[in-house]
């Protein structure tokens, strides 16, 4: 249900809202005097206007003769509402602190010299009004503002009953004014107690909060240094496991770099038997080139694949990706142990750092290489993609595992194999990094019945 606002509502709010605009937009650095200026400046307007009202109304309304000393206490009455209208002039220079502590002096005078000029009884109308002194002294500049302050009005009361008692004709008045003056006394005593208590409990818990602010402001910076250096040793956890992966590389490299420096050992031979031949020389050399430059292709993607870089995330096709493995998935696993890639026609793009994608495979083959001693088949099957995700299975023929290793294959340093043959990291690296793409890994293994390793990975367009 909706509330229709009547049209004159929004007259009134508009004026309203300008007003306290106009209170903010003082001047003042300390956020704790600025929260404060508003107030102040609403107690000063009120200060400047409301005595000369009261005063209008004791003048022409109130039906009672005028007294002795009144006089006094209207011109100082005055005085205290042209020096608020200054204060507030200050205020809105963004003289906030000093502003206030002056009023709070010229008040306290002014408050002792109107009782002693016209007594305790005549200065009874300004009382309300002097309350909020009390206020102010508590609220804006401290406790020990608000009590010196009290203590000052405690003895203007007393001031002004001494000139009452004197002024009067028997004991019974007198005894009655010395009653007002303690209740009053008595009553400004309860008011500063409250003002006392609020204030304190509103600096302990502006303490407190400023106290458990600085502390997650300290937390906040631990855990962005522990973010960064959690960032760092991953990116040296993953050059250790690229590192790994070279290593497992280097008998299949070997192997390729012997084949090609044969090839270039045999096309120099043969283009120095038919030196006097320029075709014969001309392909002896093209084959030399070639075979070199297959060998330099090589050694570059190794280097490539291995060097400590940071992480930067690229769109590329998981299908052409995969295609783009298979010799160096050629060169991981046995001659024992047979290939299988199948990757659908449309492409796949997923946006991922292709060295690290390149790197999450080879973890998992050469995890598959070693549970398939005997020889095997190593599968790779790319999924048409499904509500925006694409799923990769890596499957091998090998031992599998029980239902214990499974749960904690992605345990940090958690490795069935023998000492020095594995750090643990492989799987923990893989998750991670899947994880943070936005995907997931799940591993599904029985022992004696082989193990399939599915990843998901989000699309992007």
């Amino acid at each position: 249900m909706s509330i229709v606002l009547p049209a004159s509502f929004h007259h009134i709010s508009t004026p309203w809202r300008a007003l306290t605009a106009w209170f903010a937009r003082a001047p003042i650095d300390d956020p704790v005097d600025r929260r404060n200026a508003p107030m102040l400046q609403v107690l000063l307007l009120l200060l400047a206007f409301t005595p000369p009202l009261m005063w209008l109304y004791r003048i022409f309304g109130a039906d009672v003769p005028w007294r002795p000393g009144e006089t006094a206490s209207l011109v100082i009455s005055i005085a205290i509402s042209a020096f608020a209208l200054f204060d507030l002039w200050l205020v809105r220079r963004g003289r906030f602190q000093g502003a206030v502590r002056l009023l709070m002096v010229v008040l306290a005078v002014a408050t002792l010299l109107g009782y002693l000029g016209s007594g305790f009884g005549a200065s009874r109308y300004e009382q309300p009004i002097q309350a909020a002194w009390l206020i102010i002294a508590g609220l804006v500049i401290g406790r020990r503002a608000l009590w010196l302050m009290y203590g000052w009005m405690v003895l203007a009361f007393a001031a002004g009953g001494v000139v009452d008692l004197r002024a009067a004709d028997n004991v019974d008045p007198a005894m009655v004014m010395a009653v007002d003056c303690i209740i009053a006394a008595l009553i400004f005593l309860f008011i500063a107690i409250v003002v006392d208590r609020t204030v304190t409990a509103l600096r302990e818990s502006l303490q407190a909060a400023t106290l458990r602010g600085d502390e997650l402001d300290r937390s906040n910076e631990r855990l962005q240094a522990e973010i960064i250096e959690r960032e760092r040793v991953q990116e040296q956890l993953i050059h250790a496991q690229k590192v790994e992966a070279v290593g497992r590389l280097a008998a299949g490299v070997a192997h390729d770099f012997n084949h090609l420096l044969g090839l270039i050992v045999g096309h120099a031979s043969r283009g120095r038997r038919n030196d006097a031949d320029p075709a014969s020389m001309d392909k002896a050399l093209s084959g030399v080139e070639a075979a070199a430059r297959r060998a330099g292709a090589i050694s570059q993607k190794l280097l490539n694949f291995s060097r400590l870089d940071v992480a930067s995330p690229e769109i590329f096709d998981t299908g052409q990706a995969l295609r783009d493995m298979q010799p160096m998935l050629r060169q991981l696993f046995d001659p024992t142990v047979a290939i299988r890639i199948a990757v659908p026609d449309q492409p796949q793009p997923v946006r991922f750092d292709r060295a690290q994608f390149d790197l999450m495979i080879l973890n998992i083959a050469a995890n598959a290489n070693q549970a398939m001693p005997d020889g095997g088949v190593f599968e790779v099957e790319l999924h048409p993609p499904a509500e925006g995700r694409l799923a990769l299975d890596l499957r091998d023929s090998g031992h599998g595992m029980d239902e214990a290793t499974r749960a904690r294959v992605f345990e940090a340093f958690f490795t069935t194999r023998p000492p020095g043959q594995g750090t643990g990291l492989g799987l923990a690296v893989v998750h991670d990094l899947i994880a943070d793409a936005g995907g997931r890994i799940v591993i599904d293994s029985v022992r004696g019945a082989g193990t399939t390793v599915r990843m998901e990975l989000p699309l992007v367009a």
